[in-house]
């Protein structure tokens, strides 16, 4: 089993003092799935499937601490990098990423944790760090991201695994 933790890092000076450093408030979606939790981690670990529900413009993925991958997704008139670095993963429990955006100060921390509840799986996502990135821009307002994330896992994951 591979499992390692890292902090998010870049948005705070290394010197910093514990009290200087600003509070996160994560965002926090969860949903319950009638699927084993082999198969709601495949969805969100295999690349073929993560490209049907969650972003088709990936070409690649792999639940590996220390990959990382990039892709840019066009979205309300601008062009948005996305970059991810896998920080930890437990097969079948936890995979956490760090997310960033070309050209774009912030990152986030994205934590996918399946467990099981009476033979269903739920699936907790937690994006810790939005308040990182530039507050001027609509497309990183807490707003938008919770609606974002609920609609993937909700609406999109939720489907996806209903019709496989």
């Amino acid at each position: 089993m591979e499992k390692t933790t890292q902090p998010l890092t870049g948005t705070h000076s290394d010197t910093a003092s514990q009290h200087d450093q600003p509070k996160f408030i994560p965002v926090v979606v969860e949903q319950t799935f009638n699927a084993p939790v082999s198969k709601i981690w495949k969805a969100i670990t295999d690349k073929n499937q993560m490209k049907e529900w969650y972003f088709e413009t990936m070409d690649t993925f792999k639940p590996e601490v220390g990959f990382e991958t990039e892709f840019n997704v066009h979205a309300n008139n601008r062009d948005y990098l996305h970059k991810w670095r896998v920080t930890e993963v437990e097969p079948e429990k936890r995979i956490t990423y760090i997310w960033t955006f070309g050209g774009y100060d912030g990152e986030w921390a994205v934590t996918f944790e399946l467990s099981t509840e009476n033979c269903n799986t739920k699936l907790t996502l937690t994006a810790l760090g939005i308040e990182s990135f530039p507050p001027d821009n609509p497309d990183f307002s807490r707003e938008s991201c919770t609606e974002g994330w609920n609609h993937f896992i909700r609406y999109r994951l939720k489907e996806f695994v209903n019709k496989e």
